[in-house]
């Protein structure tokens, strides 16, 4: 089969529909990063279900994978482990890292912008995966490369050099200040989930990983050709409906920003996203991987293109997280981006969308599928694993924040609910009225993870949510704002929750075989 335009086989699938299988066309890139990151999960399935080689070359392919460490920023800015369910099983979370690095010559074969050539890498694909606690479903978040967040403080885990905290800078910049630990500290900072592991590839090892695998569908609903006269482009060149791509082509298809929809980082995720929910029907369907041979180059060559962290950093393991991810069907596997924002008309980089980032990132530390089929979970789940100290041992300072943008402040609110907490035993609860913030909602921050039990104490006592408890290093100690929502009276009512993703999440189903990616007008062909 040729993988050249002129000789590529193809399907009609229609302008949006899915289709039948076809040819590629040359190139292939972006797509291929999530493809190695999945196949890594099935890599030690190739290994150990076929292997007959032996130790040695169990040796061999454990001396394959490079390792980091998992977290390189402060302690302070780490989220808290998450917590069990009721029948004490903990969800998992992998960030998913594609390296936008050109500093070998593997890469630099690859192409990309010359000025980067031997310049640090780049986290250019950025996915966390939450794999639930009971192992019944799956959800994915990706971050947009041009997104604007804080970055921690982290020190390079070999030369000890100290990178100091960024604040509103580009997140694709956190790889290069110590290692994949510090996009991972920034992701923890950001959403305040707990990281078991990541698992990062380069340029060449996405097209290397998707030559082992055979090709991954795509769809495109018009001919596409990703090159502008300006430069502009990945060099994607396919005919409309659906292709199978592989190797460059595939890197290029993950690449590809201009041609896509309305040529943003944002249509490019979405590209990322049907990519990497074939790649996941292709490893569970393709009957190719029942074959030894192809098993094993897929082993070597998937070892070979990982990095991870030490608690990942042998085949035994990635088998074993293997076994996990695969007991999901892929109709339970649901694939969002972060909810974002411009940060304004010009700049072409993008924040955290108010309101609806905060909310995907709650429903994921609180292990709530994304595709609203859980089942009811058991409180039990939301407690924290760290005791709280006894009721008059624990201070609370109490900050005023009822004011509002029609209303003023209830004037002596901050006292009246420090007396109350008093009367339920906690004695160490005082007033403070060095601060007059506004909050719509009742919250409980806390600075870390040793007072997040005594935070949730507090807010039992209290009967606000679990929701209302946030990690905070905006705060010293334990902080309860009383918010506009309770202005009056010794009971608080809380608002009533609402677990539902976001629409601004950009909900794909992993099971959905008709997405097709429109292509803008002005790269047709």
């Amino acid at each position: 089969m040729s993988l050249t335009p002129q000789g590529q086989e193809r399907a009609d699938c229609g302008r949006h529909g899915g289709g039948r299988r076809g040819g590629g066309p040359n190139g292939d890139r972006r797509r291929r990063r999530r493809a190695l990151r999945w196949s890594a999960t099935v890599l030690a399935v190739v290994i150990l279900g076929t292997a007959g080689a032996g130790y040695l070359y169990y040796q061999h392919l454990n001396a394959n994978i490079k390792k980091d460490p998992l977290n390189i920023g402060d302690a302070k800015d780490r989220a808290a482990e998450s917590k069990a369910n009721a029948a004490g099983q903990k969800p998992l979370n992998i960030l998913l890292i594609g390296s936008d690095g050109r500093n070998n010559a593997e890469d630099q074969k690859l192409g990309g912008a010359k000025d980067t050539f031997n310049s640090t890498p780049r986290a250019d694909v950025q996915m966390l995966l939450h794999l639930s606690a009971d192992r019944s479903n799956m959800s994915v978040v990706s971050m947009p490369r041009d997104t604007l967040v804080d970055i921690p403080k982290c020190t390079d885990p070999d030369s000890g050099k100290v990178y100091q905290a960024l604040t509103s800078h580009i997140t694709n910049d956190s790889l290069g200040r110590g290692g994949p630990g510090c996009t991972v500290a920034t992701w923890e900072k950001l959403t305040d989930i707990h990281i078991d592991h990541f698992m990062m590839i380069d340029f060449a090892g996405v097209v290397s990983m998707a030559d082992a695998i055979g090709g991954v569908p795509v769809c495109v609903d018009a001919n596409i050709y990703s090159k502008d006269s300006n430069g502009h482009g990945s060099g994607l060149k396919l005919k409309d409906g659906t292709t199978y791509i592989k190797g460059v082509q595939a890197l290029q298809w993950l690449r590809t920003r201009y041609g896509f929809e309305d040529n943003t980082d944002i249509a490019r995720a979405k590209a990322q996203h049907q990519y990497m929910n074939a790649m996941v029907r292709q490893l569970r369907e393709n009957a190719t991987l029942s074959n030894p041979g192809k098993l094993k180059d897929l082993a070597e060559t998937a070892t070979k293109a990982l990095t991870v962290d030490n608690g990942l950093g042998t085949v035994a393991k990635l088998y074993d997280l293997s076994k996990e991810l695969k007991k999901v069907p892929t109709k339970r596997i649901t694939m969002t981006t972060m909810p974002w924002q411009y940060e304004s008309l010009t700049s072409g980089r993008v924040i955290p969308k108010s309101g609806d980032a905060a909310k995907l990132f709650r429903l994921v530390r609180e292990d709530v599928a994304l595709d609203g089929k859980d089942k009811k979970k058991s409180a039990a789940a939301k407690t924290s694993s760290d005791p709280a100290a006894a009721d008059d041992k624990i201070a609370v300072q109490v900050q005023n924040g009822t004011r509002s943008d029609t209303l003023a402040p209830v004037t002596g609110r901050a006292n009246a609910i420090a007396q109350l907490l008093a009367g339920k035993g906690f004695t160490q609860a005082v007033a403070d009225s060095s601060a007059a913030p506004s909050e719509g909602t009742t919250v409980i921050r806390y600075p870390s993870a040793d007072l997040e039990g005594d935070a949730q104490r507090v807010a039992k006592a209290l009967g606000i949510p679990a929701s209302g408890v946030k990690k905070s290093t905006d705060v010293s100690g334990i902080t309860l704002v009383v918010g506009a929502d309770w202005r009056s009276g010794t009971r608080y009512t809380a608002p009533k929750e609402d677990d539902s993703t976001p629409d601004s999440a950009q909900v794909i189903n992993g099971a959905d075989k008709g997405q097709c990616m429109h292509v803008n007008k002005d790269y047709t062909w």
